[in-house]
């Protein structure tokens, strides 16, 4: 991912809090010579996370598919894969700068993961890495429901996963904030943001604001 000096993050904890706001990342992996690459969806728990690293090498992070896909089939031990999680985005509109000329654009918030895969054959450690993804994802967006009475049909449905850990090599963050517009100009499209009905609109505008102090 190309990204320009002005819209690198002022550090790792800011692709963290991306990586765990927004956990459904797109896995891509190359196919075969003169096939498009595999992409899936899904989700993705940090096993560790290695923010005191500016590119976060060193962090694992756990996935699972469907073994079903053919992309576990192409998935082996030291593939080389990439993870694209999306943070907050929104249009912006020209109008709010109040000068012309003037060009439409996108503010948006993405991390490109890059690292390599360690499969899990062991039913045992794939049923750890749902009931793991459950408590992650319940603590932080469900309402902690208890998996205790699902675990015997956690156990019949494990089988049919591909569980696997991504050992990361390296990360890039994009913040792209209108950095480049004046602070006048900036400041008007936070404020637009913040008085947009879109949650989206107004979690860009709180990460301007948080990298403006």
């Amino acid at each position: 991912m190309f990204v320009p000096s002005h819209y690198r993050p002022p550090d790792s904890s800011w692709m963290v809090e991306i990586i765990k706001n927004n956990p459904l990342a797109q896995l891509t992996s190359n196919g075969e010579p003169g096939d498009v690459p595999f992409a899936t969806h899904l989700p993705v728990v940090p096993e560790s996370l290695d923010d005191e690293a500016a590119d976060l090498a060193g962090s694992v992070l756990l996935c699972h598919l469907n073994r079903a896909n053919p992309h576990w089939s192409a998935l082996e031990d030291g593939t080389a894969v990439l993870l694209t999680f999306t943070g907050p985005h929104a249009y912006v509109t020209p109008a709010v700068y109040e000068y012309t000329p003037a060009a439409p654009t996108w503010n948006f918030t993405a991390v490109h993961v890059r690292g390599t895969v360690e499969k899990i054959d062991s039913i045992v450690e794939t049923l750890g890495v749902v009931t793991a993804t459950v408590r992650a994802f319940e603590s932080r967006f469900g309402s902690d429901w208890d998996m205790t009475g699902s675990i015997d049909y956690f156990r019949k449905i494990v089988p049919a996963v591909g569980a696997f850990r991504v050992r990361v090599t390296g990360a890039q963050g994009m913040f792209k904030l209108s950095q480049e517009q004046s602070s006048e100009a900036r400041d008007r499209v936070r404020r637009s943001f913040l008085g947009n009905p879109s949650a989206r609109h107004r979690e860009v505008a709180g990460l301007m604001d948080r990298l403006k102090r």
